[in-house]
């Protein structure tokens, strides 16, 4: 029988197939929590993996195959992409990587089984085909050792052009780096990082530290960090203030825990959110960190049921995610272009929504971890042209390295970590 870290990556994977529970819900269930962490974390790496680098093993697979790799059936498709991750990117014995792929074949479909054998003995024999040539066909190879699903290998390739979207692809198969902040009720919040054996170095927003350690897990648990993108926290920065504070779409509730800290004893955050799982999840974070200033309200941004009157209103705004594809490798599997621009035209109507709760002279930020244009200036230029009374703000000088045009990006082949689209306005 397979390992229960290699049971629990086909079934996560197989339920991934469908409309249903995200990767981050179902890693979080019970049964993946009840694991030794030592599984865990080979389920991580094993999930992950196969997710970054799908295309990649379809296209090792496909040479082998009688039929596209498409129309094979979940369970032996799962099956293959999880022995030929262990067989070509883990150092897992070729043995092992077979018998327990067969395994879960035989368990889940077992007529597959002599199919998935096969497949796999005869790639751990061959090897991997040589990639593409990224500079003869781009879009071939990003759609196979990029991993990206064609419609988006095609956009990338021709709005980027060919060597930035190769690069980004590279920086989405990469781990982020894990980036935390300290909590300033935690005096020696610093002291206890480097007594784990983590020395954190400091990056180019005031805060922000990339960390490496295996503690760093234990001390998020204790409230002493937080581990917040980069990107994440530039967002909150510019958000923040010292009087009244709305964060218009709060969950899980990074940003309002950043802006409650450098608003400080002065500022009082409101932080709304229409989901009610989403909201308990925030408010579980606003009490475990320690943010006295922040108030937790259901309320849903299209219906905001405040007056005006505040003097910054954030709107980290749903969207695609796809800046955050090194992270959430799952969510380019399921996008399409329709969804990108389906996403933009609701965070248009959000965006008009709570402009009207900025006072004169108040600050309106807009953000989205998305790296397309439809969702990032394309938005904030409409709302612009149609709302004179709001213009871009003046931005601290330490965020020029991120400056895009008025604007602000994080790019991940550039930066490391998630990419984020970033507008800070006032209202005259």
């Amino acid at each position: 029988m397979a390992t229960a870290a290699r049971r629990h990556a086909f079934r996560i994977l197989i339920a991934l197939e469908e409309a249903g529970p995200t990767l981050a819900d179902l890693l979080a269930g019970q049964e993946v929590e009840a694991l030794a962490a030592r599984d865990r974390a080979f389920l991580h790496e094993l999930l992950l993996g196969t997710l970054r680098h799908r295309g990649a093993l379809d296209h090792a697979l496909a040479p082998l195959l009688h039929r596209p790799v498409e129309r094979l059936d979940a369970e032996p498709l799962a099956a293959l992409r999880l022995g030929a991750y262990q067989l070509l990117r883990m150092r897992v014995p070729q043995r092992a990587a077979v018998a327990e792929s067969v395994d879960l074949a035989r368990a889940a479909a077992p007529r597959s089984t002599g199919f998935v054998n096969a497949v796999l003995r005869r790639l751990a024999r061959e090897g991997e085909p040589p990639p593409p040539d990224e500079k003869a066909d781009p879009v071939l190879w990003l759609a196979a050792t990029g991993s990206l699903p064609e419609w988006l290998a095609r956009r990338w390739a021709e709005r980027l052009g060919p060597e930035v979207a190769v690069a980004r692809a590279r920086a989405f198969l990469e781990r982020p780096p894990s980036v935390v902040r300290l909590n300033p009720r935690v005096a020696d919040a610093r002291s206890r990082l480097e007594a784990a054996g983590i020395e954190p170095r400091p990056l180019v927003v005031p805060g922000a530290w990339e960390a490496r350690g295996p503690a760093l897990a234990r001390l998020a648990a204790d409230g002493v960090v937080y581990v917040q993108d980069q990107g994440s926290q530039l967002v909150a920065h510019l958000a923040s203030s010292a009087g009244l504070v709305l964060d218009a779409c709060a969950a899980p509730g990074g940003k309002t825990t950043l802006i409650s800290d450098l608003g400080g004893a002065g500022s009082r955050v409101i932080a709304a959110e229409v989901s009610l799982s989403r909201l308990r999840t925030l408010s579980i974070l606003v009490r475990r960190w320690g943010s006295p200033n922040v108030t937790v309200v259901g309320a849903d941004a299209l219906r905001p049921p405040f007056r005006s009157g505040f003097d910054a209103v954030l709107l980290d705004a749903p969207c695609t995610g796809l800046g955050t594809l090194g992270r959430n490798p799952d969510i380019k599997w399921h996008l399409t272009r329709a969804d990108v621009l389906r996403h933009a035209r609701r965070q248009r109507e959000l965006l008009f929504s709570v402009a009207g709760l900025v006072k004169p002279g108040g600050r309106l930020v807009y953000s989205v971890c998305s790296t397309e244009r439809e969702e990032g200036e394309d938005v904030v230029e409409g709302f612009l042209h149609d709302q004179s009374s709001f213009q871009p703000a003046p931005l601290p000088a330490w965020t020029m390295p991120f400056a895009h045009g008025s604007f602000l990006r994080t790019l991940p082949e550039r930066d490391g970590g998630d990419g984020f689209f970033v507008a800070a306005l006032e209202r005259a």
